[in-house]
């Protein structure tokens, strides 16, 4: 079972890393990169400081812990526990592969701390902004996808590696938006909160 698994895991990242064009190894090789998000990020808490008043106060520091947990879930624990060779350090795959600028990444790649962290704060902000921001979700998940999709495409992670961590990100975010609502309710109640509460 595990070996068809593997089988057909390589058999999609061959698919989708030989499909490449000069126009997608620039749209993915940018996508890949963290620096690349920053004005993204800038907006995204802009849009979140304006949409909740001070009940950002509470929900901006989970972020980063959220994502602190994400990464620490797919870095601290899951790869050193598997230590599954990426893609593009396996003898006999690595030279079939697409690489772009020689990138391989580090030798471990279950799970995808990208994929993982993006989706875990898609989800998050999902739970706990979908009433007060309903388009949100129409741009945090295809962002989200893109980046997991890059990975990918660009010979670095298996589809299981990034199909993985952004199952695990849905309870880990769903724990944290709790903690949200708590918090919220605790420190910025009702009387005192400029908006709504997000349900």
């Amino acid at each position: 079972m595990l070996d068809q698994l593997q089988t057909l895991d390589t058999r999609l990242l061959l698919l989708i890393n030989g499909h490449h064009t000069p126009f997608w190894d620039g749209v993915l090789w940018w996508a890949s990169q963290t620096f690349t998000w920053v004005p993204f990020y800038t907006a995204l808490l802009v849009v979140l400081v304006c949409s909740f008043g001070r009940r950002a106060w509470v929900l901006v520091p989970l972020i980063a812990v959220l994502i602190l947990a994400s990464d620490q879930l797919a870095s601290g624990l899951l790869k050193p526990w598997a230590h599954r060779l990426r893609p593009s350090h396996a003898p006999g795959l690595a030279e079939q592969l697409h690489l772009l600028h020689g990138y391989r990444g580090g030798p471990y790649g279950f799970v995808s701390s990208h994929a993982g962290n993006v989706f875990a704060l898609a989800f998050y902000l999902f739970f706990t902004a979908r009433h007060r921001l309903p388009w949100l979700a129409w741009v945090l998940f295809p962002w989200a996808a893109l980046v997991a999709y890059s990975r990918v495409y660009l010979g670095v992670h298996y589809p299981s590696d990034v199909l993985v961590p952004a199952l695990l990100s849905v309870p880990l975010a769903y724990g944290v938006g709790r903690l949200y609502a708590w918090g919220a309710a605790r420190w910025v109640p009702l009387s005192s909160a400029p908006y709504p509460p997000a349900a």
